[in-house]
C-alpha cells in the first residue's frame, strides 16, 4: 500500500511537470534538456558496468543535451543550421578518442557511446519538431498530445490487461503484456483521440490541423510505436540483467524506465504528421 501511494505521488508530479512545462516553449526546452541529459547519464552508467566497457560518461551526456538545445534553437528560428557543427565535432571526437584511449574492445566503446545519441538524444529532441512547427510558432498541442495518448495507453492497458489479459504479448521479453491489455489501450487512445479532435475544433479551432481520422492514425501510431518502445527498453534491461534502469522516480524506477515508450513513439509521430503533409 506504502508503494502504492509513493508510486501515485510520484506519477501525479511527474505529469504535472510535463503538462505545465508544454504551456511555456522555454520551460519546455529547459525541462527536456534536462530530461535528455538526465537519461543519458543513466544510460552510460548502466553500460559502463559491462565487461570491456568504457564510454566517456561526462561528454556523451553533453553531446546530447546540445542536441536537444540545437533543435529547439533551430527549430524555432533563433539558430541557423549552423548550431549542429560543434555536435557533429563531438561525435567526431568520440570516434578518434578511441585511437588513443588503447581499450581492450573499442568497437563496444563505439557502439555503446553511439546508441544514446540514436536511442535517446535525437528521439527526445524531435519534441521541438512537435513543439515548433513553423519557425516562428509555438503550439503544445502535438507534443502534448503524444505524451497524453502514451500515458492512456499504458493506462488502459495495465487495467484491461489486469482484467481479461489471458494471451502474452512478447513473453520472451516483457511476461506481463498481454494482448488484451494492448488492444484495450489502444481503444482507449482512439477514443482520446476523437475526443481530443472535438474539443480543438469546439474551444480551440486555430489549434486544429488534423482531421479526426487523422488524429486517430497518430494515436493508433504512438500506441505502437510506444509499445515496441517499452519492448526495446524491457530487452536492453534484460539484457544488463536488472530490473529498473535506476531509482531516481520513487516507485516508477529510472529516466529511461519513464521515457522508453516515447523514445519511439517521438519520432515515428514526427514521421506520420509529415507523411500527412505529403499526401
Amino acid at each position: 500500500m506504502k508503494n502504492f501511494i509513493v508510486r501515485a505521488i510520484t506519477g501525479v508530479i511527474f505529469v504535472a511537470a510535463i503538462v505545465i512545462s508544454f504551456l511555456n516553449p522555454t520551460a519546455m526546452v529547459f525541462l527536456f534538456a534536462i530530461i535528455t541529459g538526465m537519461t543519458i547519464w543513466e544510460f552510460a552508467e548502466l553500460v559502463n558496468d559491462r565487461p570491456y566497457v568504457r564510454i566517456n560518461q561526462f561528454i556523451s551526456t553533453v553531446a546530447g543535451v546540445y542536441l536537444f538545445l540545437a533543435m529547439a534553437g533551430y527549430n524555432s528560428g533563433l539558430t541557423p543550421s549552423t548550431v549542429f557543427i560543434p555536435y557533429v565535432l563531438s561525435i567526431i571526437y568520440m570516434l578518434v578518442a578511441e585511437l588513443y584511449l588503447k581499450e581492450k574492445d573499442p568497437i563496444n566503446d563505439w557502439a555503446y557511446t553511439m546508441l544514446p545519441q540514436l536511442y535517446i538524444a535525437l528521439p527526445l529532441s524531435m519534441v521541438n519538431v512537435l513543439a515548433f512547427p513553423e519557425s516562428d510558432s509555438y503550439s503544445p498541442v502535438m507534443p502534448l498530445s503524444v505524451f497524453i495518448f502514451l500515458w492512456l495507453n499504458d493506462t488502459g492497458a495495465y487495467c484491461v490487461g489486469s482484467l481479461l489479459g489471458r494471451h502474452k504479448l512478447f513473453p520472451r521479453i516483457s511476461p506481463g503484456k498481454s494482448w488484451e491489455g494492448s488492444i484495450g489501450g489502444g481503444i482507449v487512445v482512439v477514443l482520446a483521440a476523437l475526443l481530443l479532435s472535438r474539443l480543438l475544433s469546439i474551444y480551440f479551432p486555430e489549434e486544429q490541423s488534423l482531421s479526426a481520422l487523422q488524429w486517430i492514425g497518430l494515436g493508433l501510431v504512438v500506441v505502437i510505436f510506444g509499445t515496441w518502445g517499452d519492448l526495446v527498453e524491457s530487452l536492453f534491461k534484460r539484457t544488463l540483467g536488472i530490473k529498473d534502469s535506476g531509482n531516481i522516480l520513487p516507485g516508477h524506477g529510472g529516466m529511461l524506465d519513464r521515457f522508453d515508450s516515447s523514445l519511439l513513439a517521438i519520432p515515428a509521430a514526427v514521421v506520420y504528421l509529415y507523411t500527412l503533409t505529403l499526401l
